[in-house]
């Protein structure tokens, strides 16, 4: 069986930027997917299309088709300190939910003057080129639940 649209594919992986760092892995319990759904990045779905039980391959995603490329406008200067109400010792690195005409959304502090701070609401990998180590460890039809929820639940899925 192929991956391909309303399958759930269960993959190992894991994931470099462009020096080597690794980010992210299953660390051997497999993430089970929902095909042709957006539940991955779109360059990484591209890739598994047509895979099947055993493949292994590696994939390099341009940031374009990861997380996107570094949006300017959800970077914010001069942000008072005073928003940031409660924290102690603010530091570079540290993320908070804020709220917008667009919702909640999640931003990192990037930088800190005395009195304001910069934030960037971007995702951490957005602007960064990807690179997968992938193993496919199966492929399965996915349930009417599945298809209703838009997700893969069970082996490596989400739970509800």
């Amino acid at each position: 069986m192929k991956i391909e649209q309303n399958k759930v594919g269960m993959i190992n992986y894991s994931l470099t930027d462009s020096e080597g760092n690794l980010i992210d892995s299953s660390n051997g319990q497999a993430l089970a997917y929902l095909h042709g759904h957006s539940n991955l990045i779109p360059g990484l779905e591209k890739e598994l299309e047509g895979k099947t039980t055993g493949d292994k391959f590696n994939a390099n995603i341009p940031a374009g088709e990861a997380y996107g490329d570094i949006e300017p406008n959800l970077i914010q200067e001069g942000v008072p300190k005073s928003m940031f109400q409660g924290v102690e010792n603010l530091e570079v690195g540290m993320r908070f939910e804020a709220q917008s005409e667009q919702g909640v959304h999640s931003v990192e502090i990037t930088d800190i003057q005395d009195e304001t701070v910069t934030v960037d609401g971007n995702h951490p990998l957005a602007g960064k080129d990807l690179n997968f180590d992938i193993e496919v460890m199966g492929v399965r039809d996915a349930t009417e639940e599945e298809l209703e929820h838009g997700h893969a639940h069970g082996d490596g899925g989400h739970q509800h």
